[in-house]
């Protein structure tokens, strides 16, 4: 390199080592500069030349667009460095608050487990004590009943000792103590021991039955990597709202940035599925389904494979329903090719679409304050 450099300081790289001429011609054809003595040798027969002064300018032309181009790069890609590393920090901060919710989540089951656990165990405690009071009841009658037999046996013998006169004479009165004595045993009543299957039959199931009562089962939940940076997710990823600001969230492609929307997480391709979906909050709202390929950036969105119904919108975004609305029920099936809209408080069909379906399907929900998918019992 140190030796490059110097033979251009001395100008070396300007004369032809062949004739020792000054290089002043440049041959078109081999993309070479030449000098004169060159240009009429056999090699350079019928190519064509100009003066290098003229040659250039056009070529630094050239080379300078490109150089721009490198340079846009550069700074694009600088860009994009950017992005990937707020990316990386966004997954981390991903990760470390799904990791939260899911030991907030395993808590509360915890917890109901721990109640349950103590529950039963209290219910088997009682049953156990009521149980050894009434035997312990039972024992002391029985304790009485063995000391009124030693008494009678303590009795009968002496009297067996007596003369006959006195036997005799108290033979009647011994004999009816006897028989008195001699009537059944207590006997252990029945019901007296721990109803064990009480407990333990079905035992984990009968927990699982009853942790259905405070567990909300929706039939659809919400993909936060969809979401427009101004829609902000429940925990629970069942209800979305409009704020204000934009969060800071990486521009990946499958976020909306134009339209306030966010997708499904689960996509259908067959089969028939229905949700409800709470809007009474929201004065401006589009529900519906889209493809999986719908164009999500910039304001293209509606141009196609939308099926929509809209609250207060422009029909170009969908059926426009003109009343007012506490609930939407939408029902998809997919293999019939129909989503059908309608009001389940008072049962009122809305709308339905009929196609052909030959992409997945994901559920969409334009929000413009606040929306709540209903779980299956509707609370």
């Amino acid at each position: 390199m140190e030796e490059r450099n110097e033979s251009r300081s001395s100008g070396s790289e300007e004369i032809c080592s062949l004739h020792s001429e000054k290089l002043k011609l440049f041959c078109l054809e081999d993309k070479q500069p030449v000098c004169v003595v060159c240009r009429d040798s056999e090699k350079h027969v019928s190519h064509t030349f100009r003066p290098i002064s003229e040659v250039v300018p056009s070529y630094k032309e050239e080379l300078n667009t490109e150089l721009k181009s490198l340079q846009e790069k550069l700074q694009h890609n600088a860009k994009m460095k950017g992005e990937f590393e707020k990316t990386v920090q966004h997954i981390k901060s991903q990760a470390e608050d799904t990791e939260r919710q899911i030991k907030q989540q395993f808590e509360k089951l915890h917890q109901f487990l721990r109640d349950e656990e103590e529950a039963t165990i209290t219910a088997l405690r009682e049953e156990e004590e009521l149980k050894k009071q009434m035997m312990k009841g039972k024992l002391k009658e029985m304790n009485r009943h063995i000391s009124a037999l030693s008494h009678t046996i303590k009795d009968t013998e002496e009297m067996m000792k007596a003369s006959d006169v006195c036997f005799l004479k108290e033979f009647p009165v011994t004999m009816e103590r006897v028989q008195i004595s001699s009537q059944p045993d207590p006997q252990t009543p029945s019901g007296a021991l721990i109803h064990v299957p009480r407990y333990l039959g079905n035992l984990p199931f009968r927990v699982w039955k009853k942790m259905q009562d405070i567990i909300q089962n929706t039939p659809l939940i919400l993909d936060p990597n969809t979401g427009h940076p101004r829609l902000v997710l429940s925990d629970d990823l069942t209800s979305v709202r409009l704020s204000m600001n934009n969060q800071p969230l990486p521009d990946n492609l499958e976020r909306f940035n134009y339209y306030p929307c966010v997708l499904g997480s689960e996509g259908f391709n067959s089969g028939t599925h229905c949700w409800d979906v709470e809007v009474k909050e929201s004065p401006v709202w589009i529900l519906g389904v889209t493809t999986e390929s719908n164009q999500r950036k910039g304001g293209v969105f509606f141009n196609t494979d939308v099926w929509s119904v809209t609250n207060r919108c422009s029909d170009r975004l969908g059926f426009r329903v003109k009343q007012k609305l506490e609930r939407v029920r939408v029902d998809l099936d997919y293999d019939r090719g129909t989503v059908s809209f309608s009001d389940p408080v008072t049962n009122t069909h809305l709308h339905t679409f009929t196609t052909t379906f030959t992409h997945t399907l994901f559920p969409f929900f334009w929000c413009g304050f606040s929306l709540r998918i209903l779980s299956f019992n509707g609370q």
